[in-house]
Formats: C-alpha cells, structure tokens, sequence
C-alpha cells in the first residue's frame, strides 16, 4: 500500500482545524492555571468579579472551541481515510487477495492521524509565542496583579502528544472496519450513482432533480463541511464585530480570523470534492447536451440549501453564547455593556457570506466548464 505525498498533502486542512483549537486552548488554558496562582482573597470586588469571569469564561471557550474542532477533525479524518479507501479500492483489494489481514493493511494509516502531531504542534507554539500579549490583553484594566507566563508540561501532553496518538488509533480503527468489506466491494472502487427519472411530461426537470438528490445521497459528508463553513462564518464574523465593544479588538480579529480560515477552508475542499467526485457525471451530462449552468447547478446548487441551515444556526449560535456570557459569566463586572441582537453585524456578514459563496460557486462552475472530456472518460 502506497500513501503518496498528494495524498498526505490533503491532510492538510485537519492540520490547520486542529492547529486553530489547540491555539485557543492552549492560551485560555494556561492562563487559568497562571491565574490559580493568585490569591483571590486579597483581590478587589471588582477583581474578584473579573477574576471569576475570566475562569469560567476560559472553561467555556476550551470546552466550546476544543469540541466543537475536535469532532470536525474527527469527521475530516473519516472523509480522508474513506476517500482513500474509496479511490484505492483495486490496490487494497489486490493485497487482501494475496493474502494480507485487514489490521496488517489498516495499521500503515496512522500517517492520516499524524497530520493532527503537526497541527497541535504547530497551535501550541504559536499560542505560546502569544501568550504575553494575551497575559497583557486579558487584564488590560489592572484590576489583577500581573502574573508571567509559565510553562505547563501537561498541556503539551494533553494538547499535542495524546490528541495524536488518539487520533492515529482512531485512523487505524475506522481504516479497518472500512477495510472488512468484501475483495470484489473494494475492487469496484467508485460506486456509480443511480438516477431515477419521472414521468415523460416532466423528464428533464425530474432527472435534474434526482441527480441533486443523488449527489447529496453520494456525498453526504460534504453537506456537512459546507454547512460548517456557513457556520464558521456567520458565527465569527458577528461574533468578532460584537466583541470589538465588549472585550477588545485584539479578541475580535483573533476571531475574525480563526473563523475566516476554518470557513474558507471548509467551503474550498467540499466544493472541490464535489466536483471531483461527481467528474464522470458532469462529463456524461455534457455529452448529452447539458449546457455548464445546468451542470452547474445540478451537482453544486445541491449543496446551497446546507449553506443557508449553516448561517442560521451560526447566527444563533453566536447570539446564544454571547447572551450567556454578558448575562452569567459577566453580569457582576462594572460597566459591562448589555448585549443585544446585532442585525446591522447581520445584514453585513450576510451579504459578504452570500458574495463569497456565489464567487466560489462561479468559481468552480468554471471549473466545470473546462473539465476535459477525454481525460475524465479515460480514468
């Protein structure tokens, strides 16, 4: 078995998700444990009040990020390895038939799971590189004695060092279950998409449609990254406008940008396998006179709706947590201004969401259109 560097290289994008989490864990984190050391007994009401709340406000952002990151990672792992399995099936049969176990063959895709050593590696670093302007941001008020970085040898093991390792079982325990299906399954590789059409007097609108239905049947996690995107978006760039009033701007684009990469991100890699995945159905589409806006929109306009459940809860997301942080965590901090729902934040990160949708949608409708015939028919 093979595990060439194109295929390595898509494991990018689980690196940049889990560098972002273990980034913002690994700041509030440590900070928490530095802040322990002081005594809050000799505080201010106003420190104390403030020193509760950066606690609690810390718990709630590691748990909510490193959760909520930690099962996307999960979820691109799973798509990566079954995508592997999916385009190698001949080769994975073939050692199968020679003889070889499926643990023998499963055991070699611990490499998928060491793309997550590199990305918490690469966020803790960078949030350690940080954390003295994060020290400085969070008591930017003085109401806290001023406290000094201090390394913590147990977060690299329980942010770097078992996350991977977790995540490598994880890779050869999902491979191996995968890899117990039948030599003649595996063989197949790509399963061909089976489409229904209706009645004659609605034949070409009932076999679009049933094609819309049968990519999402076909690749229902991508349903997901798009969804996710969508929500990434609309949840950080309210949530960084909002925060520029109630902590600072260095919280807002540090959110503003955590949320743009894990939006362009997500987008980006389920188009693209969207429209690698379905390359032979375009193609017979277009030998059976289908101009590029129906294609288009038969294998991409499938996945809009998904976009536009994301921005919603997004939208409510962010308007959720924020209500219950200034309402519970921060409600005995002085001059903590009240939170409200945000609809001109609304109106402007709906209309930049929707632009950057329909561009990449544009995007790779060209993409579409350039697809040579002869190259796809051949593969």
């Amino acid at each position: 078995m093979i595990i060439g560097l194109k295929d390595i290289a898509r494991l990018f994008s689980i690196s940049i998700v889990t560098c972002c989490a273990v980034f913002v864990c690994t700041m509030f984190l440590n900070y928490n444990i530095d802040l322990a050391s002081v005594d809050s007994s000799a505080l201010t009401m106003a420190g104390r009040a403030i020193y509760q709340a950066q606690v609690s406000m810390g718990k709630i952002t590691v748990a909510v990020t490193g959760g909520c990151l930690g099962v996307t990672s999960a979820i691109l792992l799973v798509f990566y390895i079954k995508n592997y399995i999916d385009t190698h099936g001949k080769e994975l049969g073939i050692l199968k038939a020679m003889g070889y176990s499926n643990i023998s063959v499963a055991r070699y895709f611990w490499v998928f799971g060491f793309s997550v050593l590199f990305g918490c590696a690469a966020g803790f670093c960078a949030a350690y590189a940080y954390l003295p302007n994060f020290y400085a941001v969070q008591n930017a008020d003085g109401f806290l004695p001023d406290i000094s970085v201090q390394f913590h040898f147990v977060l690299p093991l329980s942010l770097v060092v078992f996350p991977a390792l977790a995540f490598c079982a994880f890779a050869v325990l999902y491979a191996y279950l995968k890899l117990k299906s039948p030599v003649l399954d595996l063989m197949h590789e790509r399963r061909q998409i089976k489409v229904k059409n209706g009645g004659d007097s609605a034949k070409e609108r009932s076999f679009l449609q049933s094609l819309k239905r049968a990519t999402l049947k076909s690749k229902k996690v991508l349903a997901f990254f798009i969804a996710f995107a969508a929500f990434c978006f609309s949840a950080m760039v309210q949530m960084s406008i909002s925060m520029v009033d109630l902590a600072s701007q260095t919280f807002a684009w540090m959110i503003l940008m955590i949320g743009l990469i894990l939006a362009f991100l997500s987008l980006l890699l389920s188009l693209s396998e969207v429209v690698k995945g379905n390359s032979k159905t375009i193609a017979m589409m277009r030998v059976m006179g289908y101009d590029n806006a129906a294609c288009s929109n038969a294998v991409l306009g499938a996945y809009r709706p998904f976009a536009c459940i994301g921005f919603i809860i997004g939208t409510l997301y962010q308007y959720g947590l924020l209500k219950m942080v200034t309402t519970f965590v921060f409600s005995d901090v002085a001059d903590m201004p009240a939170y409200d729902f945000d609809w001109f934040s609304l109106l402007i990160t709906l209309v930049a969401f929707t632009a950057v949708y329909e561009l990449a949608m544009v995007f790779f409708s060209l993409r579409i259109k350039r697809m040579p015939l002869k190259s796809v028919m051949a593969e």
